[in-house]
């Protein structure tokens, strides 16, 4: 049959593009172990959800029982961690301008000496011009740590309160958004990058020129290409999720079948921007320029490294219409938030828009040698 006819160059070219890919130890390190270097680096980095500490010299001037409790009471809580070593505010304050203390808490005379009926003080936070947020808040802790204190003391009734309540929403760590972009870092090195390093190569060595003489068409050595890649990096993308999931205990919440047809579509969708750059360029010194311009504002732009929503309005508003953008998206709200295909209207009408406009310039430029 034809398509059977058809078909089998696409099969057999995706066989050696892929067998060439795992010979290749260069292709090798920046398919599989390169995204993974980023994800230790950045999992590293925000994949610890602890909640916000103090690095702080506590500097007790004062000989009361209480002053040496309170003491021992910020020691044992989390939130504080002392140096001991900075025991005058001379080191503390040295500390301080180096960028190693957030603050310093002095314990005056006289705190916590007994006035009437119960213990009293005022203690007093130091820090410095570079630390005005962290000195603030600190200062907000210990108020409310001492308002627990007083509570305990007198049972005057407060005239105001507050409570906490949970919501139901699970929430996203700044690790979940962190590893939705790292995996579009990765999908953008295979899908462009590859191609790009690959096909000035192959003509350099006149190989595509020899495939030209054939009955092979472009399609069916796009297809091919395409393929491979996409098995490739679904190797690769599932090694990221296995050390994510062991090592930062990430939580994938959507469906895993639904996951993988998005990122075969998210890597069709940036491998159309490699084969048009690879297939266009005669060499090396024209295609590394151009891969560049392409990339790096998809690199940064697209909530590859941080959130899109640090940016300003109006370059979240320019920036969702990057390639790349509706990929990264996509794979956070399936993986993270639990939403299926079927919600990711705007995504994937963006991505269905660029495959067809980045295949059709795709074919129109490329040349076999």
């Amino acid at each position: 049959m034809n398509w059977k006819r058809n078909l089998l160059p696409v099969i057999t070219f995706a066989k050696i593009a892929i067998r060439r890919t795992f010979r290749d130890r260069l292709a090798l390190f920046f398919v599989f172990l390169f995204p993974l270097i980023f994800l230790f680096i950045f999992g590293g980095i925000f994949g610890k959800n602890s909640a916000a500490s103090f690095s702080v010299a506590v500097i007790n001037q004062s000989h009361s029982t209480f002053s040496k409790q309170f003491v021992g009471q910020l020691g044992s809580n989390k939130i504080f961690k002392i140096d001991d070593a900075s025991n005058t505010m001379a080191k503390a304050n040295e500390k301080m301008n180096r960028g190693q203390l957030d603050a310093a808490i002095v314990l005056p005379p006289g705190f916590g000496d007994i006035q009437g009926k119960y213990p009293s003080g005022r203690a007093q936070v130091y820090y410095s011009q570079n630390n005005a947020t962290a000195g603030q808040s600190l200062a907000s802790v210990l108020d409310g740590v001492f308002k627990g204190i007083n509570a305990t003391l007198t049972q005057t009734p407060a005239p105001f309160s507050v409570t906490a309540t949970q919501t139901n929403d699970k929430g996203l760590t700044a690790f979940d958004y962190t590893f939705s972009g790292l995996l579009g870092f990765s999908i953008i090195g295979l899908g462009i990058f590859g191609p790009v390093n690959v096909f000035p190569e192959l003509k350099k060595q006149g190989i595509l020129r020899r495939l030209h003489t054939t009955p092979l068409r472009v399609w069916q050595y796009f297809l091919a290409n395409m393929v491979s890649q996409s098995a490739v990096g679904l190797c690769s993308i599932a090694i990221m999720f296995a050390v994510a999931i062991a090592v930062f205990h990430l939580k994938v919440s959507g469906n895993i079948f639904e996951l993988i047809v998005y990122i075969v579509l998210g890597i069709i969708t940036i491998f159309g921007i490699g084969l048009a750059i690879g297939g266009w360029a005669a060499n090396e010194r024209q295609a590394a320029p151009l891969s560049n311009i392409v990339t790096f504002p998809m690199i940064f732009l697209s909530g590859t490294f941080f959130p899109r929503f640090l940016m300003p309005e109006w370059l979240q508003k320019v920036s969702a219409f990057l390639p790349l953008t509706p990929v990264i998206d996509g794979i956070r709200l399936i993986a993270t938030e639990g939403k299926n295909l079927t919600d990711l209207g705007p995504q994937l009408g963006l991505m269905g828009a660029w495959i067809v406009i980045i295949y059709f310039t795709a074919f129109r430029v490329f040349r076999w040698e």
